[in-house]
């Protein structure tokens, strides 16, 4: 059910609701059925759950990185582990700049906030049709110099299972990033032999994952596509274009809210840490924009 600060959008039998407090998804349904692990109407988002992560997916060690010459420090927002982590547009106020019922512009822009002396104005248009919900992000520079940014979006998905262990889960993906015990990505390795080759489908089974994925196999229209399966009947597709290069599969293990209840797959344009290492990092001239889309699709 939606309530004040939420936006509804229908399609067929398709619902979505956006929360205006961090720009994200918190409800989607299809067929009767929820396919996003949310939260409920007037509560906050937990463990990230539907949020914006701009601009920067996951963490920055130390909250501290270098841009243009100059040295910069974040708030630790992550303090047990010593990182900024996902953002800086999490838990602030999105406006309404379009709407119609199957479609909604949001819109927010970050000036100069500490440790981001840059000015940032980011327009998310959420579209739901027939064929599932797309998700499109623009990001443009509005400030006097040259920034740096990534983009991502966590949601959790539930395909009708008790657990993750016995979805089966396709990824199409050549290569992985494990994470040590502060959340930083570790070295690429190649998915091959390893528990994380999920290029042919298979049940998930007692696999952890909290690993960036990428080298994506993508269509003849440039979409990677990852595809889950549950119950007979509930399935999804997440589909991301060639902005998003990473994808961050996590299955909630150390949250006591999640613990193997949904999977999140979270559509990312570079890995964690890329404030520090460059690694996808995007640098946006004055007046410059990048966009990317991904989406949700029911099969």
């Amino acid at each position: 059910m939606a309530s004040q600060g939420d936006i509804e959008l229908v399609a067929g039998d398709q619902r979505v609701v956006l929360d205006e407090v961090g720009g994200g998804i918190r409800e989607y349904a299809a067929r009767g059925r929820e396919l996003i692990d949310g939260y409920a109407a007037g509560e906050l988002s937990t463990s990230g759950r539907g949020q914006v992560l701009i601009p920067w997916p996951n963490r920055i060690e130390d909250g501290s990185y270098e841009f243009g010459g100059q040295s910069h420090q974040l708030e630790l927002t992550e303090p047990e582990n010593g990182n900024a982590i996902h953002g800086l547009v999490r838990w602030q106020p999105w406006t309404v700049a379009e709407r119609e019922p199957h479609r909604v512009v949001l819109e927010h822009e970050l000036r100069a906030p500490p440790g981001y002396p840059f000015t940032l104005r980011v327009n998310i248009e959420y579209t739901l049709a027939l064929d599932g919900l797309t998700v499109h992000t623009t990001a443009t520079n509005v400030g006097e110099s040259a920034c740096p940014y990534g983009g991502g979006f966590h949601p959790y998905f539930t395909v009708g299972t008790e657990t993750v262990d016995s979805v089966i889960l396709h990824l199409p993906a050549r290569t992985v990033l494990g994470s040590d015990d502060r959340g930083l990505p570790l070295e690429a390795a190649p998915v091959d032999g390893t528990e994380y080759d999920f290029r042919r489908p298979r049940p998930i089974g007692s696999t952890t994952l909290d690993h960036a994925f990428t080298e994506l196999v993508r269509d003849r229209d440039g979409l990677a596509r990852v595809a889950l399966g549950g119950h007979p009947g509930i399935g999804l597709d997440v589909w991301v274009d060639q902005a998003y290069g990473y994808l961050q599969v996590f299955s909630g293990d150390p949250l006591p809210d999640v613990n193997r209840r949904s999977l999140a797959v979270e559509p990312m344009t570079c890995p964690a840490n890329a404030f520090r290492t460059g690694e996808g990092l995007i640098r946006l001239e004055p007046g410059a924009s990048f966009t990317g889309a991904w989406g949700i699709s029911p099969s």
